[in-house]
């Protein structure tokens, strides 16, 4: 799988083959760095007066180094795809060794500080359910009112919750078709395209 980068994000790169290769491999640690901690103003000032060009040159560069080799980890592109990816940017080739080095370096730890990133959402536990009728009351002698109450556990990591819910079976019968639909939809052909890029 091939990466594709915008023009935008060509541009920035573009600035990498100004700089010494020495250089290529310190925006490398940065970037890993600003992945961890975030971003630093103070950084982007000083390397940008050591090279004599503007703290936005700078800024750019290892924005798109970044986006790079995040986008590279994510995919878990292999070294060929990478290489084929890289050579669109017109670099000269020990230019794009290094970046595959860079690469090869540091994608199990990205992957590592992306999946620290991602939201942690509660899991499902159990659930417990009750089916009550009201058959009759002092207004109305006969009639049906089902209710459905249901408890539903779930777990975040060691931590546990409840909630409970309350509807009518017609609501529920609604509910549940449209689960399904969604079912239905996650395995074609399109959603799985989209869910195989994410990975």
């Amino acid at each position: 799988m091939l990466l594709v980068l915008s023009e935008e994000h060509k541009e920035h790169l573009g600035f990498l083959s100004e700089v010494d290769p020495a250089v290529v491999g310190e925006f490398g640690r940065i970037a890993v760095e600003f992945l961890k901690k975030g971003s630093n103003p103070k950084i982007y000032e000083g390397a940008a007066r050591k090279l004599s060009v503007s703290s936005e040159s700078v800024q750019h560069g290892v924005e798109g180094l970044m986006f790079l080799l995040t986008e590279s980890s994510k995919l878990m592109i292999s070294e060929l795809d990478f290489q084929d990816s890289v050579l669109v940017l017109g670099f000269p080739e020990q230019l794009n060794d290094l970046l595959l080095q860079l690469y090869l370096e540091n994608r199990k730890e990205i992957r590592q500080i992306l999946s620290k990133l991602a939201p942690s959402i509660p899991q499902y536990h159990n659930l417990e359910w009750r089916l009550d009728v009201q058959l009759a009351s002092r207004a109305l002698r006969h009639q049906v009112k089902p209710t459905v109450t249901m408890k539903l556990h779930l777990e975040d990591g060691a931590k546990r919750s409840a909630h409970v819910l309350q509807t009518d079976p017609a609501t529920l019968q609604h509910l549940i078709q449209e689960l399904e639909r969604a079912l239905a939809e996650l395995k074609s052909n399109h959603c799985r395209r989209i869910l195989r890029n994410i990975k």
